[in-house]
């Protein structure tokens, strides 16, 4: 698997033309004439900003596959791996490379960690309305005008501002593709609680003890990241504070319908350690697992 460590190696080992930054890379479909990506996997060392659309080829949202004639937005962090197959573009699309020490002494450098869509895999891509592609392209614009600009000692603050915006608006994007998308939510959700339920069932708990997110999302061919953001949109709870209801569920269970200790549940429910899961129980219920059951009992 190939690793471009940075934007000067990719555009030379791809044959685009070379950054008047190196530590920023802007690529428009139109320069290259056609961009075709065929089963191709690599990492790169810096922020991949893309804006596509097909013209041959299919393209995934988790595990369906949607229209992308309008444009489709994905953001890769640095060594994210990413795969294309049998993928041909049209010719109007975009390709920005950030590289991290481009953002020094600017807050991006530590509020882009904050867009959780850079942890998003690349099959869940934002799919753009043609009104927010038009935004997006205006910032893309007014950069690429600073970009090929003689560059002073403006420039790197003016193109900053607008990657800052564009950042901002496909966090709003992405918020409104999740409520457009409530069905497929809905259904993620209930596949979400039917695989708690079977691995609760099957003694999952007792094998390989708490299921963590990274275990649900796989289960759900989504990114931890995504799985989150996505039930947090729809419900107001990530996918951690909903494993941590069911776990609190269950455990209320074994509670009020066996006798045994607050410890043996504990173990029973995967918790190495009985009081985290007394404290998990308290912050979920409000009183501990001791006077759960004591306020039944008496």
């Amino acid at each position: 698997m190939n690793h471009y460590k940075t934007i000067s190696e990719l555009c030379k080992s791809n044959g685009f033309p070379p950054p008047e930054n190196p530590l920023l890379g802007i690529l428009t479909f139109e320069e290259s004439e056609k961009c075709t990506f065929i089963e191709r996997e690599f990492t790169m060392g810096f922020y991949t900003i893309a804006l596509t659309k097909l013209k041959s080829g299919t393209f995934q949202y988790g595990r369906t596959k949607y229209d992308h004639d309008n444009g489709s937005l994905a953001f890769l962090k640095p060594h994210q791996k990413v795969l294309m197959n049998n993928v041909e573009t049209s010719e109007k699309g975009f390709l920005l490379y950030i590289h991290e020490d481009f953002l020094i002494n600017h807050s991006l450098h530590s509020e882009i960690s904050n867009y959780g869509y850079f942890d998003y895999e690349v099959n869940e891509a934002l799919h753009l309305s043609p009104k927010e592609e038009d935004i997006l392209w205006d910032l893309f614009n007014k950069i690429q005008v600073e970009y090929y600009n003689n560059q002073d000692e403006y420039s790197k603050d003016i193109v900053l501002t607008h990657i800052d915006s564009f950042l901002k608006y496909a966090q709003r994007f992405y918020k409104r593709q999740f409520l457009n998308r409530s069905v497929l939510s809905g259904s993620i959700i209930t596949k979400f609680t039917d695989i708690l339920k079977k691995h609760f069932e099957n003694g999952g708990l007792q094998k390989s003890g708490l299921p963590s997110v990274k275990y649900m999302a796989e289960k759900l061919a989504l990114s931890p990241k995504y799985l989150s953001d996505l039930l947090k949109q729809e419900t107001g709870k990530t996918a951690l504070e909903h494993i941590h209801i069911a776990l609190v569920i269950e455990a209320k269970n074994i509670l009020m319908g066996t006798d045994k200790t607050i410890a043996e549940t504990a173990y029973q429910l995967g918790f190495e350690n009985p009081p985290y899961f007394s404290r998990l129980f308290k912050k979920e219920v409000g009183i501990t697992p001791t006077a759960y059951r004591e306020r039944f009992l008496n």
